[in-house]
């Protein structure tokens, strides 16, 4: 059995924030308390100066394997999450072929359970005619089912009303909704490729993907959800108008439908396309800077429950193309946490506000099972971060495959020195260690 030993760490967890030494053994935190120094371990890290936090949980990644791997491995962005501090993702079917069967979702933990670093779960892929695979998802394994409401990356568009009815009836577990209304998108493209021809700017892409198809496909969600009782959770929130949708009167621990907003969707606006262009077109769209506004209000006021990714490389060849050809999607996991502790260095959250919303309530809305907090008895996922450093995003220091981000040229004032997944050092100061490997995330379901 292997033991660890953290000392004079400020521990920033469940709303508090106190001096504490965390004492790891095989895989689990075994002791937390102060004046533990005198224990014996077979690694001790003094943290003297830093911030000891639960490990970060990204409900949604886009790690490309199997089929596009020239964008991304499942191994190649588990390093990059693991250096940023996340320890714990959650990945989506369309990948190719799109998993939707159980053979070929089997076949995806097959893959991380041999190349990720971090921990890992898979979404189960619902499409117009695989009801029944669906139904064969068995929730105890399973981070949850996906249905592609509007359509992104690959063919996953479940448009059929009657199959979008029998999924959210029938489905015995957590149902998370990419929301963007199909038909009303097509009109707007439309209408833009009448009056830009094939030269369009990347500034339409809020304009094509507006606020009407966001807020149209998100209430008939939450009307289907709330007509079946289901388990709904609704990804990549994007506009103000569609927070009515959401409560922050009643614990999450109650809710039936929860919401994520991502952090490229917290950081920038609708006023960076003609700075960044095709960098940060991704589905759903950037807006306008006052739906920003309204994210980060709904952020701290509890309408919005987790922060997230939605990490989604592609080559910067294909971020190249022209408006209407360019991929849709940004490159995330390795800065989220980051960009959130600047955002705290700013005083737009507190810390024990970015721990809430990316450690402890992704596993409180997944019922993940002994994860997300730092207490005694959970799985020791952890990260140690330094407020009195800075980290620069560079070509150098990128670790996606895809080898670009939109934050390259930012410097942000905080770094992580290291990340401990499942009780095994996965990074420390610059380093990875390729021999971790993560688990199979459980849920108490």
């Amino acid at each position: 059995m292997s033991t660890l030993l953290i000392i004079n760490a400020r521990l920033v967890n469940e709303g508090q924030i106190r001096d504490a030494d965390v004492f790891v053994k095989d895989g689990f935190i075994e002791q937390i308390g102060t004046g533990l120094s005198g224990l014996s371990a077979d690694q001790v890290i003094d943290a003297a100066g830093q911030y000891l936090l639960p490990g970060v949980i990204d409900d949604q990644v886009h790690f490309r394997e199997p089929g596009l791997t020239h964008k991304a491995t499942i191994g190649s962005e588990a390093r990059a999450a693991v250096a940023g501090g996340t320890t714990t993702f959650m990945e989506m079917p369309n990948t190719v072929p799109n998993a939707l069967t159980q053979e070929l979702l089997a076949e995806k933990y097959a893959i991380a359970e041999r190349s990720s670093i971090a921990n890992y779960s898979f979404f189960m892929g619902t499409s117009n005619d695989n009801l029944e695979e669906v139904l064969r998802t068995d929730p105890k394994n399973v981070c949850g089912v996906k249905i592609f409401m509007g359509s992104s990356t690959g063919n996953m568009l479940v448009d059929k009303v009657n199959v979008l009815e029998e999924v959210f009836r029938q489905s015995p577990m957590l149902i998370a909704t990419h929301c963007e209304d199909e038909a009303t998108v097509r009109a707007a493209a439309e209408r833009y490729r009448a009056e830009y021809g094939d030269d369009a700017p990347a500034r339409i892409h809020p304009l094509v993907r507006d606020e009407e198809a966001c807020y149209k496909s998100s209430s008939l969600a939450v009307e289907l959800a709330k007509r079946y009782n289901t388990r709904l959770h609704i990804l990549h929130l994007t506009t103000a108008k569609e927070l009515s949708l959401f409560r922050n009167d009643i614990p999450l621990a109650e809710k039936r439908i929860t919401s994520e907003v991502c952090v490229h969707h917290l950081w920038f606006s609708a006023d960076d396309y003609d700075r960044l262009g095709n960098r940060i077109k991704c589905n759903p769209a950037i807006k306008a800077p006052h739906n920003r506004a309204a994210l980060w209000e709904a952020l701290l006021d509890d309408r919005l429950d987790i922060i997230a990714t939605d990490h989604a490389p592609h080559t910067w060849a294909e971020k190249q193309e022209s408006y209407w050809h360019a991929h849709a999607g940004l490159p995330l996991v390795q800065h989220s946490l980051l960009l959130m502790l600047e955002a705290a260095q700013q005083g737009r959250i507190t810390l024990e506000k970015v721990v809430q919303k990316m450690s402890h309530a992704p596993a409180d809305c997944f019922r993940i099972d002994r994860r997300g907090y730092v207490r005694e008895g959970y799985w020791a996922d952890l990260v140690l971060v330094d407020l009195g450093q800075t980290s620069t995003v560079s070509k150098e220091n990128i670790l996606y495959k895809c080898g670009w981000s939109p934050l390259e040229g930012e410097t942000l004032r905080a770094a992580v020195t290291h990340t401990i997944v499942s009780g095994q050092v996965a990074y420390e100061k610059g380093r990875l260690d390729d021999s971790v490997r993560g688990k199979r995330l459980a849920f108490d379901r």
